[in-house]
């Protein structure tokens, strides 16, 4: 049976990965920072539902050694890590003028430093093995960028590089890199954002509602299964034609 880890993985975007994963047979290793009990609870619920082994694993991502111990775990329980969806990710409106040192490190660590700790140690074992998958989450405002947004938006382009120069380095090992740009997704993320700009922002989404986790998700379980076997490289928007 297969191995996957997923970052951020005990609620969101990183637990409907989980859940698809889960449904694909994967066994799953989910890391998250904080929440303990929603992520234990969580693996529990992925076991019975679909008869997989799943694993929470408390970690920073952006701490090299914790990444490290993340992606062993997976390795020493299972012997292999097939899969590694990197999702863990931290978000901020603020002007640029007022972003400080330590909320600029705290963005950049998280959702940039921890796709490098997180791909790194993924990628010793997947080299090995001859095969793999890495799929990154980033996000349209990477590929774009957002006002109010810029280390966000800045973390996020560096995902896209990251993924597109690892993708090149890894596909003679047998192992694939792609990349995830969801659009406005009904998450945690847009609790700071008032009824009416998130109506103009579905104003502003062509097909004309919020993408949802699981719109997310299933890109993501394509791009890790074997009918995605030549697709390396990629930047795929998941943002109903948001941007285009």
């Amino acid at each position: 049976m297969k191995t996957a880890v997923v970052t951020g993985a005990s609620r969101g975007i990183g637990a409907a990965c989980a859940v698809a994963l889960a449904k694909s047979g994967y066994n799953v290793i989910l890391g998250y920072k904080v929440n303990k009990e929603r992520a234990e609870q969580f693996a529990e619920v992925l076991i019975s539902g679909y008869g997989i082994a799943a694993i929470a694993v408390q970690a920073d991502v952006s701490v090299s050694s914790e990444a490290d111990m993340l992606i062993d775990t997976a390795y020493r329980n299972f012997g292999r890590v097939d899969v590694l969806v990197n999702n863990a990710g931290i978000a901020q409106f603020k002007l640029f003028t007022e972003i400080t040192d330590q909320e600029w490190s705290n963005m950049i660590g998280t959702n940039l430093t921890g796709v490098f700790n997180c791909s790194r140690a993924a990628a010793k074992i997947m080299i090995n093995q001859k095969s793999g998958s890495v799929v990154n989450i980033s996000s349209m405002w990477g590929q774009v960028g957002a006002s109010c947004e810029v280390h966000y938006s800045a973390s996020k382009a560096g995902v896209i590089g990251l993924t597109q120069a690892l993708a090149k380095e890894l596909a003679p090992s047998g192992v694939r890199v792609n990349c995830v740009c969801p659009g406005v997704i009904k998450t945690d993320m847009l609790s700071e954002i008032d009824e009416d700009t998130i109506g103009s922002l579905i104003e502003e989404t062509p097909v004309g509602r919020i993408g949802t986790p699981k719109d997310v998700a299933d890109s993501v379980a394509f791009l890790c299964s074997d009918r995605a076997e030549f697709i390396t490289g990629q930047v795929l928007g998941v943002n109903g034609g948001f941007v285009i």
